[in-house]
């Protein structure tokens, strides 16, 4: 993982489990926070594809997790509060990329090789087995994070966009190298 990143994963991973919990007991919460971590690790590595845009966040921020919790109606947070800091590192469209990642295995395993030779993977090990093939215990330990209905107003705050850097990089992956 890119340390550049590491607080916009982790704060967003973060954010995602809180909003969703995983159901009952230590193994599930594990299973559901390795599940949130691997789609907020490749959403964030296909946003922020270059050190250079890593670079950028890290100075000017994310944005913070402020109008996702007034979505999922959280309660809102103080800055200077205990909760504040955290939150200042979630990265909304980053929250919604993973959330359209964990509803659809599809769109993981097309997000996960569009990755697979990005900047921040190189060097590391791309197992994301638990997000683009999830068992039957991943889904029994993270139902409300993979369940479409539930995440849908997460989902759909940036879909669109996600979809278009998808399409993007599908499309430079076909482009002719040279006539010889």
């Amino acid at each position: 993982m890119s340390l550049d990143l590491s607080s916009v994963i982790a704060a967003t991973t973060h954010w995602l489990i809180r909003a969703y919990p995983s159901a009952d007991g230590a193994m599930n919460e594990a299973l559901a926070e390795a599940q949130a971590r691997q789609a907020v690790t490749v959403a964030t590595w296909l946003r922020y594809p270059t050190t250079t845009d890593a670079a950028l966040v890290t100075m000017a921020g994310p944005g913070g997790s402020y109008r996702l919790d007034w979505l999922v109606d959280a309660e809102p947070y103080e800055i200077r509060g205990p909760d504040g800091v955290w939150r200042t590192w979630v990265d909304e469209v980053v929250a919604s990329w993973a959330a359209a990642l964990l509803t659809c295995s599809t769109l993981a395993s097309e997000a996960v090789a569009a990755v697979a030779d990005c900047e921040h993977a190189a060097g590391l090990p791309g197992e994301f087995r638990r997000l683009t093939e999830p068992d039957a215990h991943d889904w029994q330990a993270a139902p409300l994070m993979r369940h479409p209905d539930l995440m849908a107003c997460v989902v759909e705050l940036h879909r669109a966009q996600l979809l278009e850097r998808l399409r993007l990089l599908r499309s430079d992956d076909q482009t002719p190298t040279s006539a010889a």
